[in-house]
């Protein structure tokens, strides 16, 4: 799906209310992701685009600390890749 923000999906079937943008970075070497949530409008202003190599290196720290969250959940990188593939495909 594409709106004035971009490419996105939603990252919980529960909801969407919250959407999670994706693009290639500018050098095309990566896919970086970042949130959207109507719910919380700050998250967009207060969180720049992630690349996916940053997303993987904070889910590490997460498992080295112990912690049962696990921030892979909302950024799926197959998805990302079909979006941008698709959006090529159409312009």
């Amino acid at each position: 799906m594409k709106d004035e923000r971009g490419l996105y999906y939603y990252p919980s079937l529960q909801t969407r209310e919250t959407r999670m943008y994706v693009r290639e970075s500018q050098n095309g070497a990566d896919i970086e992701f970042r949130l959207w949530s109507n719910e919380n409008s700050t998250i967009w202003d207060k969180h720049e685009w992630l690349p996916y190599d940053v997303i993987l290196e904070a889910a590490e720290e997460y498992k080295e600390r112990g912690s049962d969250r696990n921030p892979l959940g909302l950024y799926d990188l197959n998805v990302a890749k079909q979006l941008i593939k698709e959006n090529k495909i159409i312009h």
